[in-house]
């Protein structure tokens, strides 16, 4: 007699698949999270919280943050699919600072100094993950409301003791948060067409009834009852999911048609996966990975971390002090950086990700390492007038039946290829044509710089410009208004 087949458990299931996408969603839910010099006091980490906030319906009309975040993404489903889902999001739990008195009672202080380091008032993220399974079929038509996920998180209060080294209480932490409720809605519908393939659409709301207070309030006070780095995990097992950036030429129309809300779904795991989406509300590429340099989270990816290492390692010792009391995490960030051998170090001066066998060529005439550019005029960072493989550039493309050269005012007209995602915010711009450029592929390129950019003198002066290939202008005429 055999034993009756046993369905492996779905959260396993759910983490194998997504495993490795984690390290670069972990990335998204902390980003931000505390700033050099990590210390509370600092001006940038009072204005905390800077992406993915889903604050209180009632609340949505201060500071033009959301309540709601709505993913769209294409997927071609295979009989038996399902839906693997996982939402992840920080939940703050303000905290508060309390000096135990002689007489027994606890006062609120704004810090309290220990040996190594000092506690200050912070607000904390808890992470929270709220989980979704079910089968694809059962996530169309009238039947998908009963696959809707809503949780709560109530409110609560918790106190944890400070001691000293000999174990006598010197104070405690007041820990409070505040009530979270919420839901998820997927539902998936097939697309008419030869091509079988289906939208998967996921809605998250926050649903807390926390409405303002009568004075108004402040954005603080609605960020307890907030989703903090709010995003989702995607995974199907079978099928997969089609790029939003990149996807076949046949589903370019039907992506067209997608409406992203406050998120952007890009492909994460392995290059060669397509089964696992991440959607954030930071606006990634495909597949994105960390770099195999960075020692650990310093949380602020828009910093280089070798300058946020070493801005760390030269605050000073009370600084430091401070920080290990502001955050768990910040005090790693000090650890980190005091502990980082120098060989590591060393690796986060700089990393070549791609090298081109060069041979045979005359060295003279490759380009300069440090370009001069001509008093009073621009080029492209990289100058094609200097690089010799480039010298049957045209000086003029034709565009819709007119020469579009250096000079040449046009409408951007991005979205045919959709491979920046902020090209979208650039459609319908006007800009100025200042060179007509080749790659290294051979392609041409037009560099254009913004009529109403209030920088575009730095920018030619600088060679900074924007590049689009010529079917992604259209000619401006004068007379246009």
């Amino acid at each position: 007699m055999t034993a009756p087949h046993r369905a492996p458990d779905l959260t396993d299931r759910l983490d194998e698949a997504l495993d490795q996408a984690r390290t670069v969603a972990d990335a998204v839910l902390f980003e931000g999270y505390v700033l050099y010099p990590y210390r509370a006091s600092s001006a940038k980490n009072r204005m905390r919280w800077q992406f993915g906030v889903l604050v209180p319906p009632a609340r949505t009309a201060e500071g033009g943050e959301h309540a709601r975040q709505r993913t769209d993404i294409l997927l071609e489903p295979r009989s038996g699919d399902r839906l693997d889902a996982e939402l992840r999001f920080l939940h703050v739990r303000r905290r508060t600072v309390e000096r135990l008195d002689p007489d027994g009672s606890y006062t609120e202080v704004p810090e309290l100094e220990l040996p190594d380091r000092v506690l200050v008032p912070w607000d904390e993220g808890h992470e929270e993950r709220i989980r979704l399974h079910a089968p694809l079929a059962e996530l169309t038509g009238e039947q998908a409301h009963t696959r809707t996920v809503t949780f709560d998180l109530p409110p609560g209060t918790e106190h944890e003791p400070v001691l000293d080294d000999e174990g006598r209480t010197l104070g405690r932490l007041v820990h409070r948060r505040g009530r979270l409720t919420g839901e998820i809605r997927p539902y998936v519908e097939q697309l008419p067409g030869p091509y079988r393939i289906s939208r998967l659409t996921v809605t998250v709301d926050n649903t807390v009834d926390a409405p303002p207070p009568p004075d108004g309030g402040s954005r603080d006070d609605a960020l307890p009852h907030s989703m903090i780095g709010a995003h989702l995990l995607l995974a199907v097992a079978g099928g997969r999911f089609l790029s939003m950036t990149d996807p076949p030429e046949w589903a370019r129309p039907a992506v067209a048609e997608l409406r992203n809300e406050n998120t952007w779904p890009v492909l994460a795991g392995p290059a060669d996966r397509e089964d696992v989406v991440l959607s954030s509300p930071i606006i990634l590429e495909d597949h994105p990975v960390l770099a195999d340099e960075s020692p650990g989270p310093l949380y602020d990816a828009t910093e280089i971390d070798e300058i946020l290492s070493l801005r760390t390692a030269a605050l000073t010792e009370h600084e430091k002090r401070e920080a290990r009391g502001t955050d768990a995490r910040a005090a790693e960030v000090i650890d980190l950086v005091d502990t980082m051998p120098e060989a590591v170090r060393e690796r986060l001066h700089g990393a070549i990700r791609g090298l081109r066998e060069v041979t045979g060529e005359d060295e003279s005439a490759a380009p300069a390492a440090g370009l001069t550019l001509p008093e009073g005029t621009g080029h492209p960072w990289w100058d094609p007038q200097q690089d010799p493989e480039a010298a049957d550039t045209p000086t003029t493309v034709s565009v819709d039946g007119e020469a579009v050269g250096e000079g040449s005012r046009v409408l951007l007209t991005p979205g045919a290829r959709r491979t920046d995602a902020q090209d979208t915010f650039l459609r319908g711009c006007r800009a100025t044509v200042e060179a007509v450029v080749a790659d290294l592929d051979g392609e041409v390129h037009l560099a254009v710089v913004l009529d109403d950019d209030p920088g575009n003198d730095i920018r030619r002066r600088q060679g900074r410009f924007l590049y689009f290939k010529p079917d992604e202008v259209a000619p401006l005429r004068e007379e246009e208004p």
